[in-house]
């Protein structure tokens, strides 16, 4: 990847598309923007700011934004690609499923009691059985 550096003084340079692969990344994890920030220790609207194109981090705050991400501060400077790619649906999924997780046993058997009848329910509207 070619990395773009504008005629800038140091100060004032940025990595192209860091905003991008910021929320990119933050999203394939299932988390928002407060999430995230609430994980750094800033604001939402700091985490905003930083998706925003010409917007990156100081380097302390980029190493904290990798920890909470599960990520590398190479993948979020570009120089290396993000290791898996989840779309921002699947990750909200499994990040519930998470919480379920957490949950008292009987209680999970209830969640699932309701999953097993929804999915149930949805195959035999399509003639075929979802669950086994």
């Amino acid at each position: 990847m070619k990395l773009v550096f504008l005629e800038l003084p140091m100060k004032e340079r940025t990595l192209e598309g860091f905003g991008d692969r910021l929320a990119e990344i933050r999203q394939s994890r299932g988390l928002t923007q407060a999430e995230l920030a609430q994980a750094v220790g800033v604001s939402r609207r700091v985490i905003a700011y930083y998706e925003h194109e010409n917007a990156q981090p100081p380097g302390a705050m980029l190493v904290d934004l990798a920890k909470a991400l599960r990520s590398s501060t190479d993948q979020l400077l570009g120089l290396k690609p993000p290791k898996e790619k989840r779309s921002p649906r699947t990750a909200r999924l499994l990040k519930r499923l998470q919480k379920v997780e957490q949950l008292p046993a009987t209680d999970q058997r209830v969640v699932f009691k309701l999953v097993d009848g929804l999915l149930e329910r949805q195959g035999r509207s399509n003639g075929r059985s979802l669950t086994k």
